[in-house]
């Protein structure tokens, strides 16, 4: 797979991602965007790639946020207190 295609299929899993946003879709879809032009320049395959890891670090992040919250929501119904 090209790097090209890497860097469209992590954006696009990157705007999917953000539907829930806690700050909102359109915030987290200005601030993907600004990041992806600001770096659409780049030529070097090493940097991509580190560019790349780093993406995918961010999606597991945002993974991980919203397990928490899920985790979180549903302690909350289970476990109110009275």
């Amino acid at each position: 797979m090209s790097q090209r295609t890497k860097v469209i299929n992590l954006y696009k899993t990157l705007l999917y991602m953000g539907r829930d946003y806690p700050r909102g879709y359109e915030f987290f879809r200005k601030n993907v965007r600004k990041v992806f032009e600001k770096n659409k320049e780049e030529r070097d395959p090493e940097k991509i790639d580190k560019m790349l890891a780093h993406g995918d670090f961010v999606i597991k992040e945002l993974e991980a946020l919203y397990m928490l919250r899920k985790y979180r929501t549903l302690k909350k119904r289970y476990y109110e207190k009275p």
